[in-house]
């Protein structure tokens, strides 16, 4: 009898053990950062050929830019 009950202890805290983790990995993952694609693009990018080379190979163009931006931004 007594075995069930702590059975049911044991189960019932290793499930609210696991949501608790669960919640904490989706506070620390979704956590707000100062970092964003803009800031981080030179780390990751690849060269302006190699760029230029795979918007060949799709039918697109590349430009860097600075050709495209609004001219009536402030």
């Amino acid at each position: 009898m007594w075995i069930d009950v702590v059975a049911a202890v044991v189960l019932l805290f290793g499930i609210y053990a696991f949501i608790e983790l669960a919640g904490f990995r989706t506070r620390w993952i979704t956590r707000r950062s100062e970092r964003t694609a803009e800031s981080m693009y030179g780390n990751y990018a690849d060269s302006t050929r190699a760029q230029r080379r795979y918007a060949k190979r799709h039918g697109g163009t590349w430009h860097d830019g600075s050709a495209h931006r609004r001219t009536d931004e402030k």
